[in-house]
């Protein structure tokens, strides 16, 4: 039987999603909850892979097993594995069904703290100019990205990928008043390595006028890495939504 479950986690305390050697993963967390709970070997399969310190508030894997699963599972599996990492459901699918080759549309946030705030130090990035971005210049920069399909200057380099390309659905910038908070909204069919946090740091070059938008767009129209390259740290990214043609239900 093949299973997918929607999840969340809070990936300070991990090397990322993927199994390392010698290196707690999110991956292997779940797979010997579930391999300990179940009393048969499970491997799991998940969406995507997000690097060190980087969040998922939706997430889904897909595993296979002998049999169905057991009465009460979720239960047992939220009390066995760690407050960092929440099951939300288990749902029974085809045996073709794939959680990241099927999944269509991706979409990421990233948060960005311009006060100091204890309260979020593993989940957003403080960032104490806030008061010297120019927003407006921010946001031209975020839609600029809605023009092109490739985008290799915000590619991690040492990648095995084969294609560039990626349609963004959704770059943006929120900014939140009350808490002093910029949030960056990203949504694609796919995403490259590294690829959104090469891209906050862009726009937040741009926004304190260390490089202009058309040197941006002159790395897109190139498909060249920018001089000034930034990748942001990991604590304020998260996967925030995924989608498939066969599941039409968000729980949180």
């Amino acid at each position: 039987m093949r299973y997918f479950a929607e999840l969340a986690y809070n990936g300070m305390n991990y090397c990322g999603w993927q199994k390392q050697p010698n290196e707690a993963s999110v991956q292997e967390t779940i797979e010997q909850a579930l391999s300990t709970i179940l009393r048969q070997p499970i491997e799991i399969v998940g969406c995507g892979r997000t690097d060190t310190g980087v969040h998922a508030s939706q997430y889904f894997i897909h595993f296979d097993i002998e049999g169905v699963l057991p009465e009460g599972l979720m239960h047992r599996l939220n009390k066995f594995l760690p407050d960092d990492i929440a099951i939300y459901q288990f749902m029974e699918m085809p045996d073709n069904a794939h959680a990241r080759y099927d999944a269509f549309y991706r979409k990421y946030g990233y948060y960005v703290n311009t006060q100091k705030n204890p309260f979020s130090i593993e989940t957003a990035y403080h960032f104490p100019f806030g008061a010297q971005l120019n927003f407006q210049k921010m946001q031209m920069a975020a839609e600029l990205l809605l023009d092109y399909e490739a985008f290799a200057p915000f590619c991690k380099t040492n990648t095995d990928v084969k294609t560039m390309n990626c349609k963004i659905i959704q770059s943006e910038w929120e900014w939140i008043e009350h808490n002093k908070k910029l949030v960056y909204h990203i949504a694609a069919n796919r995403f490259l390595r590294g690829m959104v946090r090469l891209i906050v740091g862009m726009c937040l070059n741009v926004g304190l006028n260390r490089i202009s938008i058309e040197t941006v767009k002159q790395s897109l129209d190139t498909q060249q890495p920018l001089a000034k390259s930034w990748s942001v740290p990991p604590q304020g990214l998260f996967l925030e939504e995924i989608k498939y043609p066969y599941i039409h239900t968000k729980i949180i």
